[in-house]
């Protein structure tokens, strides 16, 4: 299988990349910025590396040309979602121009909208009730139904929250810095309900996994991580293994709003604050029996293995 990572930079771009090398499996990176691919593939003899503009539709074709399946990760500024479904449609025709046979989009917990069930399965409706939700369910919408039509074969592998080592983009960055250094840790309130997170490193394997199961296409599966636990029981295991309680400092969404007067991204969270208020459980079953099991680091160890790489760097 010839396999592109469109937005390869990012944390779980990496994960994958790292499991293709543990597959001895060749791959091309692709993303907007040289610089940053050079850095994260640039020593990867099994990596291709293609810079493209997803806006040109020229290069979103270069980008594909030859392969047979392409992973989807690509970001948009947080206050920004409005492109989510704009990259895709502009995506998928170059895809279906150069005969790519499938593409596995990295998603989100958003398109639900708020939880009837806890743990949620695959077939909770998609309700989403804010416009950061309805614009990652246009993006999957527009994938599935290019399945339906035959076009291509498509499939969405659903996230919660995640983190890992060096994982900036993660509710818990902020805290294994702290730990690391002593600072505090900026958090964003309310800790005390129970959260899922799932290890970035464990999301490799599975991505690939998936894309071999052809029974997997024209739907959408969860990947959970191991168990859940709330923010503040995580800034307590921390601090046990920092030796020292981490000094914290909470936000509500009143302070996110004042603070977003000058940093437009953190008014952003306001929107989504109710998945901290009211979580998004999610049951991965069905992923579980699909593939025979799922690889899950232990909370603890993905805690430690974390706060040690923020100790090295």
């Amino acid at each position: 299988m010839k396999l592109v990572l469109l937005g390869a930079t990012g944390a779980i771009g990496e994960s994958i990349a790292a499991e293709l090398r543990k597959r001895g499996q060749s791959y091309r990176a692709v993303g907007r910025d040289r610089a940053s691919l050079d850095r994260a593939f640039g020593t990867d003899p099994l990596a291709e590396i293609a810079v493209w503009n997803p806006d040109d539709p020229a290069s979103v074709k270069a980008a594909l040309r030859g392969a047979d399946a392409a992973v989807y990760l690509v970001g948009v500024p947080y206050n920004h979602f409005e492109l989510h479904p704009v990259l895709m449609r502009q995506t998928l025709d170059a895809a279906v121009a150069e005969g790519l046979q499938q593409m596995l989009l990295v998603g989100t917990v958003y398109p639900y909208g708020r939880a009837r069930a806890t743990p949620a399965r695959e077939d909770h409706p998609r309700e989403a009730h804010t416009f950061k939700g309805r614009m990652r369910k246009q993006q999957e919408d527009l994938l599935l139904e290019a399945d339906a039509a035959g076009k291509i074969r498509g499939t969405v592998l659903r996230l919660p929250d995640f983190y890992g080592p060096r994982v900036k983009n993660s509710f818990l960055d902020s805290l294994f810095t702290a730990a690391a250094t002593g600072g505090t840790a900026n958090l964003i309130a309310p800790i005390d309900r129970p959260h899922q997170f799932v290890y970035v490193p464990d999301v490799g394997a599975t991505v690939l996994d998936l894309l071999r199961h052809p029974e997997a296409h024209g739907r959408w599966w969860h990947m959970a991580g191991d168990g859940t636990a709330s923010i503040q029981q995580i800034v307590t295991m921390v601090g046990e293994m920092a030796g020292k309680p981490v000094k914290t400092r909470v936000f509500g969404t009143t302070m996110l709003r004042l603070v977003g007067l000058f940093q437009p991204v953190m008014r952003e969270l306001v929107e989504m604050n109710y998945l901290l208020t009211d979580p998004f459980i999610m049951d991965d079953s069905a992923l579980q029996n699909l593939l025979g099991g799922l690889t899950k680091t232990p909370l603890c160890d993905g805690l430690s293995q974390s706060m040690e790489a923020a100790r090295r760097t």
